[in-house]
């Protein structure tokens, strides 16, 4: 009995043994999960330091836009445009000098004729700027437009005037004359706009209520060949149609972009102007109708890896100067061809377009400090600004008359220029520009052609060659002679 009592007490302190064994284990186990795991490179032999960890804390993000869109939702407006588009059969049927002659002369003879014009409707979208009514949009929006109704969010509408546009920037400013003071929304900064920044776009597309969509900044700086100041605000917040000339708005409630252009074959991609450009522009489309940009006459271009290694740079950075207009502001400050603009008045230069851009923005008379690389040394300049009047504006004034508009840039060819050209130019303008989708584009035009006649009539300075088109009908095309590396070769320009 004894013995069997000592042998159920020994398997008890047995299992007592392993039990207690078991529990400890788990106990180590639990604290060992227990403890926050972090996975470090093992530091030197003597070295105690800890080691630093970082983190990205994601912000929070935004509950709801309500609030922004009750608030800013009053200062977009819908514009509704009215143009008038000429009608009839194509001119290469109808003209006796076509090419088909009189074969299809006589066979449109008995068709009824349609009629010269007929009206056309668009629609677009503003923002106002002003508590007396001045609302900023595209100048794409009211281009043509010969009656102009502005529609405010609860539903009056006021009739509109153009009061100034910029078609290089794609701007316009319109003037309506209100019952009672507006709200008026306010100009962010665009320069502190960040890619992956939160941004909302408002539009009123059919003046019956405003759409809203949201999304992020996805870049900065984009280049879509809409103008040769391109520096467009690319976000995915969905542009809808109509949308264009509506603003974009930052977190804060602040404009921070004017709605431009999408990409009709892209999902999420949209063209916003940065505020910052429109900003020093609004004044002088308010007071003067049109801009003033600053000139320093100089031809720039590029600069490729293959050229920044010939020339010894450290970089493909700057804009490097081909050619200065004699007696220009470049000319007088000491400016040469082969010199490397690398800043603009403290500014870094990038590339052509940044240097193209802040001496459009430099106001006339004031002086510009630039920094150039000339033979791998640095040189400071001063340069007087002095009025960009070349004729290319006089072509772009004539452009927007009753004349319609060509989309031609024209300067004369100094002697330097003289001879540079294939075939060989003694006489003739120089095409310095085409506006993209204009008549001349839409001809094959293209910057560096040389201007032979007009019409059938010599020309051989940019005025004579605006004078002449400034003559021609509305109703006929424009016939241009014009001289490539190919040889010559004739262009009708249509409107």
């Amino acid at each position: 009995m004894f013995s069997k009592v000592r042998m159920d007490w020994g398997n008890k302190k047995i299992r007592w043994t392993a039990l207690t064994a078991v529990a400890i284990s788990f106990l180590f186990a639990g604290l060992l999960l227990a403890a926050p795991l972090h996975f470090t490179k093992p530091a030197g032999a003597g070295d105690s330091r800890p080691m630093a960890q970082e983190t990205v804390s994601m912000p929070s993000l935004p509950g709801s836009f309500a609030d922004l869109v009750q608030k800013q939702g009053s200062t977009v407006v819908n514009i509704k445009v009215t143009k008038i588009e000429k009608a009839g059969f194509p001119q290469e049927f109808s003209s006796p000098e076509g090419p088909y002659g009189d074969l299809f002369k006589h066979f449109f003879r008995g068709l009824p004729q349609p009629p010269e014009a007929f009206r056309m409707q668009g629609a677009g979208s503003g923002v106002i700027i002003s508590r007396d009514g001045f609302v900023l949009t595209n100048h794409h929006v009211v281009e043509g437009a010969k009656d102009i109704t502005v529609t405010l969010a609860d539903r009056k509408e006021y009739k509109a005037r153009i009061v100034g546009r910029d078609p290089k920037t794609d701007l316009a400013i319109l003037k309506i004359d209100p019952q009672e003071a507006l709200n008026a929304a306010t100009l962010g900064n665009s320069e502190q706009l960040k890619v992956g920044d939160w941004v909302l776009a408002i539009g009123n597309p059919f003046g019956l209520s405003n759409t809203v969509t949201a999304g992020i900044v996805s870049a900065k700086g984009r280049i879509i060949g809409a103008g040769p100041y391109d520096d467009f605000i690319q976000t995915d917040a969905p542009i809808n149609p109509g949308n264009s000339g509506g603003p974009l708005f930052n977190t804060k409630g602040e404009v921070v972009g004017i709605n431009t252009a999408i990409i009709p074959n892209g999902q999420g991609i949209g063209f916003a102007i940065p505020v910052n450009m429109a900003k020093p522009l609004i004044p002088q489309l308010i007071s003067k109708g049109e801009v003033t940009r600053g000139y320093i006459g100089v031809s720039i271009q590029a600069i490729t890896p293959e050229l920044a290694k010939a020339m010894n740079l450290k970089d493909a950075k700057g804009a490097l100067v081909s050619d200065v207009v004699p007696g220009s502001p470049a000319d007088k400050g000491g400016l040469k061809p082969g010199d490397v603009v690398i800043t603009f008045n403290q500014k870094n230069i990038d590339g052509p377009r940044d240097l193209s851009s802040w001496v459009a923005q430099t106001p006339v008379g004031q002086e510009a400090k630039i920094t150039i690389l000339r033979e791998g040394s640095e040189k400071q300049l001063t340069l007087k600004i002095e009025k960009f009047g070349s004729e290319e504006a006089k072509v772009e004034k004539s452009a927007s008359s009753d004349q319609g508009k060509w989309g031609l840039g024209l300067e004369d060819l100094n002697p330097q220029m003289k001879g540079l050209f294939r075939p060989k130019s003694s006489q003739g303008v120089l095409v310095a520009n085409v506006q993209p989708g204009s008549p001349a584009d839409l001809a094959g035009v293209r910057p560096g052609d040389i201007l032979l006649s007009v019409n059938r009539q010599p020309v051989n300075s940019s005025k004579q060659a605006v004078e002449v088109i400034s003559k021609a009908k509305d109703s006929d095309p424009l016939l241009l002679l014009l001289g490539r590396e190919e040889g010559t070769f004739f262009a009708a320009l249509a409107k």
